[in-house]
């Protein structure tokens, strides 16, 4: 079945994470995508076959040295075969190379360049080296992310690679839509760095506002309650109540009515205020429970929740 990119072309000279990822994306809505890679190929498939496989599949793939006079002259060869380009060397190593936007645009000016990098194409940081911890890091989400009493944390999970690829997409489709408006290419500027902020707006927006830099939480946002993860006998759940009429249902399923007469948790804002010893009345319920017995009681109630699975 003929995907919404079906026809559509693109190189991928990408490595890593975000950039091919972007690729897979576009692969996935039925584009061609071509996987470049150099003699020996690409570094992440020293990672182990699971993450290369997972990152290109539904590629086809071309062997090149892109660091031969030869291998520069082929690509100029292939690009105008192409709709897209997508790279993510640092910013001023595809210029080095004679592959600057400048140069592509000539030899086909539909061309869309995806630049993928850690700091952008322009700036004071625009050479460094960048991976997803170092995004999480510099754009602040490591320092709020963790428990009150423990060191800045980074998510396990490399969030920060799997959104720029979607921006990276997202900025890829557009500049797609404009092409056929103007019939004209462009290059795109995507970033890791930007990405956490991204990640970061209401926290910035807020300390913008009140000048309060937010804290490390846990596994609340803060603020509001109860939204926490509690442990029952055999598991951990997860428990969302916050909004005033789910909060309602939630003192109701448990058979804590009389919580809603109780003036410091009338209203979301009391809870919050108050949320230390809303947690405290809700582990206390939970922790008497397996997680199939509150699990039964909050469906009943229409209250979010979800058990804490591994992926075992």
């Amino acid at each position: 079945m003929a995907g919404c990119l079906d026809g559509i072309k693109v190189l991928d000279m990408g490595r890593y994470q975000a950039g091919p990822r972007c690729a897979m994306i576009l692969s996935d809505l039925g584009a061609e995508v071509v996987k470049l890679e150099a003699p020996g190929g690409d570094e992440s498939r020293g990672i182990g076959k699971v993450y290369w496989s997972v990152y290109n599949r539904g590629k086809k793939s071309i062997t090149l040295n892109v660091r031969s006079e030869k291998g520069i002259a082929l690509i100029k060869e292939l690009v105008p075969k192409f709709d897209m380009l997508l790279q993510n060397f640092r910013p001023g190593v595809m210029a080095a190379m004679g592959l600057g936007y400048d140069t592509l645009k000539q030899l086909n000016p539909g061309l869309i360049l995806i630049n993928v990098s850690g700091f952008g194409q322009q700036g004071p940081y625009k050479h460094r080296p960048a991976y997803d911890p170092i995004g999480q890091a510099m754009s602040g989400l490591m320092s709020f992310t963790g428990f009150p009493d423990g060191p800045p944390v980074m998510t396990n999970s490399p969030i920060i690679d799997r959104i720029t690829a979607l921006h990276a997409t997202i900025g890829a489709l557009g500049a797609l839509h404009r092409r056929d408006v103007t019939g004209q290419g462009q290059a795109l500027d995507v970033c890791l760095l930007d990405t956490g902020y991204t990640l970061m707006e209401i926290p910035i927006a807020n300390y913008l506002l009140t000048g309060k830099e937010p804290q490390r939480n846990g596994n609340s946002p803060g603020g509001i309650s109860p939204c926490n993860a509690y442990q029952a006998k055999d598991g951990w759940i997860y428990i969302l109540a916050v909004p005033q009429d789910m909060f309602g249902r939630f003192c109701k399923g448990v058979g804590r009515e009389d919580l809603l007469a109780d003036e410091r948790f009338s209203s979301i804002a009391g809870r919050g205020k108050h949320a230390k010893e809303i947690d405290g009345l809700v582990a206390e319920w939970v922790k008497a429970r397996t997680v199939a017995e509150v699990s039964a009681v909050l469906e009943q109630a229409e209250v979010p929740f979800a058990p804490v699975h591994s992926i075992a």
